[in-house]
């Protein structure tokens, strides 16, 4: 099972999806289609589902790329396949290569996917708070631009992240974000906790496109956290697990 974009699945010539746990060989904590590199898991189960993957893809295993994420605004231009010993260091890809998926880990973090279909540029980044905050939606647009796309003419999809009824955080994280700009106070509302609030990370999302000046803007609306159906790293947090599965969101030009 995967979940998809209408807005990117109507644009001929691409195939994407946000992939959920269904349909995986991990056991345990890591039950279903982990395809996390970082994760604890067994590295040949976690090769098995990323193959898995890399089939509904429509492409061979060597060509389903993910960085090795650091939460960063940083992006990477896939020109050619590269292994996982030698992925880089980045939070988002893009590229102009018919056959290369761009796959971005998350587990409550944002996946966002773009598409310039006239252009034929794609692009994937893992936008968590810090990454949004920081810039790396704008940092992938820029290299798509890099590569003869323009923006307004991009369709970009939100997919399944943690929700503002899930996502609470403390007054630092409130303060870091209103000394960046005072608009963002729109983000959060009073959580049931004193000295907490509740983040609406997918409207941050949203909005940062919005200001970008992106053509078309889709979101799935799934939170992560109570959606059996995902991995989230907060929920295993809660429940003390020592670790926890990633899902991938991955988007490729077809032949």
């Amino acid at each position: 099972m995967t979940f998809t974009s209408p807005l990117l699945a109507a644009v001929p010539g691409l195939r994407h999806a946000f992939f959920t746990r269904d349909g995986g060989v991990s056991e345990g904590i890591y039950a279903g289609l982990n395809g996390g590199l970082g994760s604890e898991d067994d590295p040949a189960h976690v090769a098995e589902n990323r193959r898995r993957m890399a089939a509904a893809m429509g492409v061979d295993p060597e060509h389903f790329l993910t960085v090795h994420q650091i939460h960063s605004p940083a992006v990477a231009v896939a020109t050619a396949p590269w292994d996982a010993a030698s992925r880089p260091r980045a939070d988002a890809m893009v590229t102009s290569i018919e056959g290369l998926a761009l796959g971005v880990t998350a587990a409550d973090c944002g996946p966002v996917l773009f598409a310039d279909p006239k252009a034929r540029v794609i692009g994937a980044a893992h936008a968590g708070w810090k990454g949004a905050l920081t810039g790396v939606l704008e940092a992938t647009i820029d290299a798509m631009e890099k590569l003869g796309a323009d923006r307004a003419a991009m369709t970009v999809a939100i997919g399944p992240l943690i929700r503002q009824p899930s996502y609470e955080v403390g007054a630092e994280f409130v303060e870091r974000f209103v000394r960046e700009d005072g608009e963002y106070a729109l983000f959060f509302i009073p959580s049931p906790h004193e000295g907490h609030a509740m983040f609406d990370l997918g409207g941050f999302i949203r909005m940062r496109l919005e200001r970008a000046s992106v053509g078309a803007i889709d979101d799935t609306g799934i939170d992560t956290y109570p959606d059996e159906r995902l991995f989230s790293y907060r929920r295993s947090v809660h429940r003390k697990e020592r670790d926890y599965g990633r899902q991938i969101h991955a988007i490729v030009l077809e032949p």
